[in-house]
């Protein structure tokens, strides 16, 4: 039972490994690309007053329906 949970644990690994490295070449070649620019993301938490302009343009806020 315990060479199973060992198996289990490194075939696991391996799979998260895979997916998160993954996700960083998605992110590289999407940034390089110019389909979207994260490095604007990361300055959200730098730039957080209630009169900042916002990071991307066209988005409205929601409206809540009232009936």
């Amino acid at each position: 039972m315990d060479q199973l949970s060992i198996y289990a644990y490194v075939i696991g690994s391996g799979i998260m490994v895979v997916v998160f490295y993954s996700y960083i070449v998605y992110l590289y070649r999407s940034e390089k690309r110019g389909k979207k620019d994260y490095e604007k993301y990361g300055k959200i938490a730098l730039d957080d007053e209630i009169d900042s302009k916002p990071v991307e343009e066209g988005l409205e806020p929601v409206k809540k329906n009232k009936e």
